[in-house]
């Protein structure tokens, strides 16, 4: 598929004399792709039954006929106000025990019946209407599944749609009670309906039941885009694509995929540096108004992977945002760079959000590629010019990785429910392992949990996984050099028990962890060969080369075959030395790089991008700052 760009675009936000010339500009600036409709649902049934689609027919015809391909929104992140009225018990509970209301967005819970049913008659309504409709080609469910905490709800509709879902999978309360070591504090249930919610408990509740729940409320996200998806195929053979966030774990990003054709995700730099990213306030400060070098490549290595090779970006910040605690405007030249790491990360389509900022309501602070006034906002001459350099640019792929990195959502869950010390956090594990990787100027996969081949690699990292599946236990047997997992890998049972025999419990891997600690963030432990550990230790026993141990002994990394177990969270200086030494015994060449330079492969070119303040060189070539330069390879 070619790349291109794209917009966001509210036509209902508008008098509908300026669709025309609206239409026109985005295609004189080089835009292909015009995304509606997400959140229009009160002007599309004003009231109960009462269809209102002209306008949405007229708007479809205007882009269309100018040129442009429509990704239609199906409206359920906003549910109008008589739905609310209609289903006063719709809403998410929080779990404080208060109702999440109506006025703003996303305000209802994934698990109540009536707001399910309307949701799948709308997206019917759309789908018929729309579904041969030769200018709609490509489909968006919803919008932004998890955005501001909405997948965990504690309503009553969730505490009876959790009981059933136990009931499926647990068969008897006596299995559940042995899963769950519940004779602990005499928490033993006879009957399903006794089983309440994890909240509002006097101290924490059982770890079993919270990671259930956690479980079943990811579900239920993936049950509701199953539905719209189903009903979408049944009348449109365009592709569905879901826009997920940044940093969202609360959901199975890889479940709700295999429902879909194409990954997409929103992407926010300045507003994650300083709303989702760990950091010293040096490292923030400079990068205010770039973003942070990595987190971006992470999440377009992570949709690639949910996207099963497919993936957009379907909101690209162009200026300053609303939400974030400060809001700062990107450096000249980061509305285009950013789109061209997306598109060297093997994008199909980077849209940018929005059309024209909103003179009102809660994102009229939130720039858009148009000024209030319909006078160009500084964005949309950096993207009509990568419009421009994409149509010299030859369609590549993206280059094979010779290194990847298994990703597992449910994970995340586990050590949310169970972190045994505030440091640890389990994305932030990975992330950290990821900017490592990148740090040596490597090109990184990011794999599911259940992928069942790792031949291609010379290098995995399986770090902080709960279980490992037995796809995934075979798959590391494959690997064409070393596999590393740990911290925390293996060392629970999908119940979030500790199993027998102990972990990791890995064949050819002479290891046994006999207890973990985690101490002070001011009180990282040194190693031998330099550097620190921090956060967490899983204490061994072993009978396996030691390739690295903290001052007073304990192992951290041991093993020196195709399996190795990383026993603590190393800090940035001991990462690096630890995937040097394991890339040089592999032969995976490498390339250090210092500050905000970082490069990517595709089939054909490299890429470097420039990150930082100062000017950079690269193959002999200056990158001024916010700049990007490419090469064959």
């Amino acid at each position: 598929m070619k790349r291109a760009l794209g917009v966001c675009y509210y036509p209902e936000h508008w008098p509908e004399e300026i669709w025309p010339e609206d239409a026109a500009r985005m295609v004189e600036a080089g835009l292909s792709w015009v995304r509606i409709g997400e959140f229009a649902w009160s002007r599309m049934e004003p009231s109960p039954g009462d269809l209102q689609l002209d306008w949405l027919d007229r708007a479809i015809d205007v882009l269309g006929r100018t040129g442009l391909q429509v990704i239609l929104g199906t409206p359920t992140a906003t549910p109008p106000r008589w739905m609310a009225d209609k289903h006063p018990d719709m809403f998410a509970v929080d779990k404080e025990a208060r109702v999440r209301g109506f006025g703003s967005r996303r305000h209802y819970c994934f698990s109540h019946a009536g707001y399910r049913r309307e949701s799948r008659r709308i997206t019917e309504i759309l789908a018929k209407r729309y579904g041969s409709n030769p200018h709609v080609t490509a489909w968006q469910t919803d919008n932004e599944y998890g955005c501001h905490d909405t997948v965990i709800s504690y309503s009553d509709a969730a505490r009876r749609a959790f009981q059933d879902w136990l009931a499926q999978k647990y068969q008897s309360t006596d299995a559940l009670n042995r899963a769950w070591g519940n004779i602990f504090w005499s928490m033993e249930y006879d009957s399903f309906d006794q089983i309440g919610l994890p909240n509002l408990t006097v101290t924490e509740p059982n770890p079993s039941h919270d990671l259930a729940f956690r479980r079943f409320s990811s579900d239920q996200v993936v049950a509701f885009n199953r539905e719209q998806a189903q009903i979408i195929r049944a009348h449109s053979d365009a592709p569905l694509i879901h826009n997920y966030m940044g940093r969202i774990v609360e959901f199975d990003h890889f479940e709700v995929g295999a429902d879909l054709d194409i990954a997409s995700w929103d992407s926010y730099p300045l507003g994650f540096l300083e709303d989702r990213i760990e950091g010293e306030d040096d490292h923030k400060r400079a990068y205010a108004q770039q973003g942070d070098p990595d987190f971006q490549a992470f999440h377009h290595d992570l949709y690639r992977a949910v996207g099963r090779g497919r993936w957009w970006i379907m909101e690209q910040q162009p200026g300053p945002v609303n939400w974030a605690p400060v809001n700062p405007a990107p450096l000249p030249g980061m509305a285009r760079l950013w789109a061209w790491e997306a598109f060297a990360h093997g994008a199909e389509a980077v849209c940018y959000f929005r059309w024209r900022q909103a003179p009102f309501a809660q994102e009229q602070m939130h720039a858009g590629l148009l000024r209030p006034d319909s006078v160009a906002a500084p964005a949309l001459a950096e993207a009509a010019q990568v419009a421009q350099e994409l149509a010299a640019m030859p369609e590549a792929g993206c280059a094979a990785a010779p290194v990847a990195l298994v990703f597992d959502y449910p994970s995340a869950w586990a050590w949310d429910v169970q972190r045994q010390g505030t440091g640890f956090d389990y994305f932030r594990l990975v992330f950290e392992l990821y900017r490592g990787l990148r740090k040596l100027g490597l090109d990184v996969d990011i794999l599911p949990p259940d992928t069942a081949d790792l031949s291609a690699y010379k290098l995995v990292l399986a770090a902080g996984l709960l279980s490992l599946s037995d796809p995934l236990k075979a798959a590391l047997a494959t690997v064409g050099g070393t596999a590393i997992v740990g911290p925390r890998a293996n060392s629970k049972t999908p119940e979030l028990t500790i199993p027998d025999p102990l972990p990791p419990n890995l064949p050819g891997l002479s290891v046994t962890i006999t207890r973990s600690e985690t101490f002070r963030a001011d009180m990282q432990r040194p190693l031998k060969s330099g550097g620190f550990i921090r956060h967490w230790l899983d204490h061994v026993e072993t009978t396996a080369p030691v390739q690295e141990q903290t001052l007073s002994g304990d192992p951290v990394l041991i093993g020196d075959g195709q399996l190795r177990y990383l026993a603590a969270w190393p800090d940035e200086a001991a990462l690096t030395r630890i995937l040097t030494n394991i890339c040089a015994e592999h032969r995976i060449e490498t390339q250090p790089i210092t500050g905000g330079l970082r490069i990517r492969r595709t089939d054909t070119h490299v890429f470097a991008f420039n990150y930082g303040l100062d000017a950079v060189t690269f193959r002999g070539e200056t990158i001024p700052p916010a700049g990007v330069f490419w090469a064959p390879n």
